[in-house]
């Protein structure tokens, strides 16, 4: 029973689940952008392009038999996420407000005045 009881625990733990909302939520974001290259990028930016080679997906873009089309592919898709990532942190650290922090030098106490007056007696 002790070791059913230490793996609630462990998968309690802020960390762990805090992880696992990440990961679904990496998921999600990640078909975002999928579909943003495909249905978005893809039409308005490659079109051109993909005319100019008869083609109707970027991931049907080969040279022999290299289907480069598919990494060019997942190339923007790493652009996009990560630009979208630069962002979403920028924006969290301009939020944020900037802590002056104050350096305060605790006062002497009546033992070390003693030992400094020493100091300074023995100096002389």
């Amino acid at each position: 029973m002790g070791m059913i009881k230490e793996f609630k625990e462990f998968a309690m733990k802020g960390n762990v689940v805090d992880l696992a909302i990440g990961v679904i939520i990496g998921g999600a974001f990640g078909k975002i952008v999928s579909s943003l290259i495909d249905d978005v990028i893809t039409p308005l930016i490659l079109k051109p392009a993909l005319d100019a080679a008869n083609l109707s997906n970027i991931a049907d873009l080969k040279w022999g038999a290299v289907k480069y089309g598919s990494f060019l592919s997942n190339v923007i898709s790493f652009i996009i996420v990560a630009f979208v990532l630069f962002m979403i942190i920028k924006g969290m650290n301009a939020s944020k407000k900037k802590e002056d922090v104050v350096v305060t030098v605790p006062e002497p106490t009546a033992q070390e005045k003693l030992l400094m007056e020493i100091r300074d007696a023995l100096k002389k």
